[in-house]
């Protein structure tokens, strides 16, 4: 029997097919490497950070850029925010449509709270800000005498903001207030103008830890993970070790917090920072179960039974110059409570410059291990015999 053989076309045909599915088969194993690759965080960025902590951003990794989430920017906790920190010089990469980019390292930065100056001076960058919110009230000397020498510009308040200015400065980027009651849509000529608008959501988080490790975001900005990781994991260590030291005290002191108002007295709730660090400190907070952040307000005659049988008293007055006396002034009840008639009266105003700017709110949230050994101080002071208050004072 004869065998028909093959016509040239048909062999040609065949070897094409077979090296088009080769070809696909390379081409789909390598996009798979590629996407594997990136979820275990292999790119070109030898030097990366991990976020252990805060719940309200996230960083990956990718060849030349860097995608940041942020989680619940603004009130809506559905929100995400994504930017694209993209290596000065190169190509946008493909997806992320609704992503802002910014490129990186950063040159300038404008700032609205002094929260993020602290952010930037713990990794010695506080020399790219060229404009602040409120520049009266920063803290850090070494900002405040680039002020003076007007090489930072004041741009208004976080909601009102001097847009026309800032699109004359252009920055590379303007560091937000996220939080109730912000908008996305305020930032709008902003956008046009090309200039990003990060949102700084630190509000969401729950522990001094969580707070201080938006560092990593700012490291993320200006390239310096290796310097953030080695620094943040000091604190991190310090932080456990003063927990566990506390942890072991058989009394925990009562405590009270805050100072009436006209309107409320306003009281850290459950969830809090500030309530995080009563517990690592050693303390009894009676609000300590109450599941929400923020401020809890409550009126006087509510407080007032707990108040009268606290052991301490913390966080009182507003202003540095405060007293007992002009405590007392305020509200003669005050001389009820024992912490009044003991003196275990505290205030956080024991870094607070002749303009009003209180350390505690700008490098204390960066230090969050020097906040707890004040704490811990005040609560138990033979723990650390050797310790001096810092961002704390008692009043006299």
């Amino acid at each position: 029997m004869n065998r028909q053989r093959s016509s040239p076309n048909s062999t040609f045909l065949f070897l094409f097919l077979f090296s088009l599915f080769l070809f696909s088969g390379c081409n789909s194993e390598k996009k798979q490497s590629q996407k594997e690759a990136y979820e275990v965080g292999q790119s070109s960025y030898t030097e990366q950070t991990k976020i252990d902590h805060a719940k309200g951003f996230t960083i990956t990794y990718h060849d030349n850029y860097k995608i940041v989430s942020i989680l619940s920017p603004f009130e809506n906790i559905t929100d995400t925010a994504k930017y694209i920190l993209l290596d000065r010089g190169t190509a946008r990469p493909n997806g992320f449509e609704d992503a802002q980019v910014i490129e990186i390292p950063l040159r300038s930065i404008v700032a609205t709270s002094s929260m993020h100056v602290a952010l930037l001076e713990f990794l010695n960058s506080e020399s790219i800000i060229t404009g602040l919110s409120n520049p009266q009230y920063i803290y850090s000397a070494k900002v405040q005498a680039s002020i003076t020498a007007g090489r930072v510009g004041n741009i208004g308040r976080d909601q009102g903001l001097n847009e026309e200015k800032l699109v004359e400065m252009h920055p590379d980027v303007v560091m937000a207030m996220g939080g109730p009651g912000a908008k996305a849509d305020q930032y709008r000529i902003l956008a046009q103008a090309g200039i990003p608008v990060l949102i700084n959501s630190e509000w969401v988080e729950k522990t001094p830890l969580a707070r201080a490790e938006w560092v990593k975001l700012v490291a993320a900005l200006v390239n310096k993970e290796k310097e953030v990781n080695e620094k943040f994991a000091k604190i991190e260590s310090e932080y456990a070790r003063l927990v566990k030291l506390a942890s072991n005290v058989k009394d925990k002191p009562s405590i009270i917090s805050g100072l009436n108002t006209k309107d409320a007295w306003f009281l850290p709730n459950g969830d809090s920072y500030m309530s995080q660090f009563f517990r690592d400190a050693g303390g009894d907070y009676h609000w300590n179960k109450i599941k929400a952040t923020g401020s809890l307000p409550l009126n006087f005659e509510s407080v007032y039974p707990i108040a009268l049988q606290a052991d301490a008293w913390l966080n009182v007055g507003f202003d540095k110059n405060d007293t007992k006396a002009n405590i007392l002034a305020q509200d003669p009840r005050y001389s009820d409570f024992k912490a009044y008639k003991s003196g275990r009266m505290f205030s956080y105003n024991g870094r607070v410059n002749d303009q009003g700017a209180n350390d505690f709110f700008e490098s204390g949230t960066v230090n969050p291990h020097i906040v707890l050994s004040d704490l811990i101080k005040i609560l138990h002071p033979e723990l650390l015999p050797d310790h001096h208050l810092v961002y704390y004072k008692q009043l006299k």
